[in-house]
């Protein structure tokens, strides 16, 4: 393949292999062929609509086909595009497009949009018959992805991910994995982010396999889907393996498709990867990495040893070091800043060159996040750089009480949240769901932890609610937390 062969895949599956399955949702399959066609004709339509190179295209829509096919019309024009979540109310639509000049927006019908953007109707996207215009040559330094960050300190950032980033972490991936032809990706992350975009669909895509697009995740629907379509993997948030094995105990599928699971976005306890892995037969890859490094920098190895509580070694083509506060290396085991570089570096935050000076310093990207390798080279995250809580000068990292939260079967999830205290600074505070029918206590759980950490890390109170909350991406929203707490 050349160096930039995602932006022209259509083209290139069609010229293959027109007759092999490409992609597909509940609603429509598209071969080879037909989506290449389907990417011409929405190429026209955009073009009509105005669209051209180096202008920016929105996609306000669920996950479904018409939201990939887009993505590649868009390319073919070589504009950028920005994914906008569905779920996001309207000031935050109108913030996201605006920022990111977003001149036409592709959206279903009946869906509120700014007024400042013209709409292209997401059922009318394909429905032309123009003829599809050529495609532009687009470099490296391209700007392909506009992704903006959850939001949770401030206003949300629009993160630059050029072709060539793209172009590195596919390859990336399509190496670690050994994906061919033969692979089938079931997308059941959102596509308004870096994994259901990169991972979940141009990957499968480049390495010549397809994808099943599912709309959004419920558990009940699940493996229905993998029986269904017959993946073989797919990636996913801890929150959602939490719910799987949440589902009856007579809930017992086919997954003899399934080579395995990924999981992102957020440590996974290792009970959690333990209990999914006995129910289901499914081995869980543990991987780590940021929309700013374009989906994932370091993930356990597909053979092998895997290790749960780490997320493995550093992918193909990247580099990670571990520094203090003056990003200096700390010694071999020690705990630091995990800083990133390679290809997969984004090219900075659109508009903002401060916070970009600030993330990416001598191509190094400063993550925030805490981390160690351990004497085999596995990084294993600590915890995040501003969820560290310090009482009484005491350093105390939330994922080491959450983790021996987790040892207990009957809890859901666990987040631990620093609240401040007059005398000592921060105090550590526990928030957790239970599983249906648990047995457990605050008081059972609180007289387990105080066995398993030092006084100092039990939390001076827990706190049962029905759901912890979730940012977009499936995360739990500890600034929510901070909010209600305080």
């Amino acid at each position: 393949m050349t160096p930039l062969a995602v932006p022209r895949l259509p083209q290139t599956r069609a010229a293959s292999e027109p007759d092999a399955a490409a992609i597909a949702d509940s609603s429509l399959a598209l071969t080879n062929a037909a989506f290449a066609d389907a990417v011409g004709r929405a190429a026209a339509t955009l073009a009509t609509a105005g669209v051209a190179r180096g202008d920016v295209v929105g996609l306000l829509l669920p996950n479904r086909v018409e939201l990939v096919v887009a993505l590649f019309a868009a390319w073919r024009l070589g504009a950028t595009v920005t994914p906008v979540n569905p779920a996001l109310a309207a000031p935050e639509v109108q913030f996201q497009t605006a920022d990111a000049g977003v001149g036409v927006l592709v959206a279903e019908p009946g869906v509120a949009v700014p007024d400042t953007v013209t709409v292209v109707a997401c059922d009318t996207l394909i429905a032309g018959d123009e003829p599809p215009p050529e495609p532009v040559d687009v470099a490296g330094d391209d700007l392909a992805l506009l992704i903006y960050t959850a939001g949770t300190t401030g206003r949300p950032k629009g993160v630059m991910i050029t072709h060539r980033n793209i172009d590195a972490m596919t390859a990336s991936f399509i190496e670690h994995f050994r994906f061919t032809s033969a692979d089938h990706s079931l997308l059941v992350l959102p596509l308004f982010h870096a994994n259901g975009v990169i991972l979940g669909t141009l990957t499968p895509l480049r390495a010549g396999g397809r994808a099943t697009v599912v709309g959004r995740f419920r558990p009940d629907d699940f493996f229905p889907a993998v029986e269904r379509s017959r993946p073989t993997y797919f990636s996913a948030v801890p929150a959602i393996y939490a719910m799987l094995t949440a589902l009856p105990d007579d809930v017992r599928p086919d997954t003899s498709s399934l080579r395995f699971g990924i999981c992102g976005a957020a440590p996974m306890p290792a009970d959690l990867i333990g209990r999914f892995e006995d129910r289901f037969g499914v081995p869980i890859i543990e991987g780590y990495g940021l929309s700013e490094t374009t989906t994932a920098s370091a993930i356990n190895p597909l053979d092998g040893i895997r290790k749960p509580g780490t997320v493995g070694r550093p992918l193909p083509g990247q580099r990670i070091r571990i520094v203090d506060a003056d990003l200096n290396d700390v010694p071999p085991g020690s705990s630091g800043e995990v800083l990133i570089a390679g290809d997969v570096v984004m090219a900075g935050y659109l508009g903002r060159p401060e916070a970009t000076a600030e993330t990416i310093v001598d191509g190094w990207l400063r993550t925030g996040d805490v981390g160690r390798f351990d004497d085999d080279g596995y990084l294993q995250l600590v915890d995040r750089v501003k969820d560290m809580i310090i009482r009484g000068g005491e350093n105390i990292y939330p994922k080491e009480i959450e983790s021996q939260v987790y040892h207990d079967p009957g809890v859901f999830e666990a987040a631990v949240i620093g609240r401040p205290h007059d005398v000592l600074g921060e105090v550590p505070v526990l928030y957790l769901s239970l599983r249906e029918g648990a047995a457990t206590t605050v008081e059972s759980l609180v007289e387990d932890l105080r066995g398993r950490l030092a006084s100092i890390k039990i939390p001076v109170e827990t706190i049962v609610l029905d759901d912890l909350p979730k940012n977009p991406v499936g995360k739990i929203d500890k600034p929510a937390l901070r909010r209600r707490d305080g």
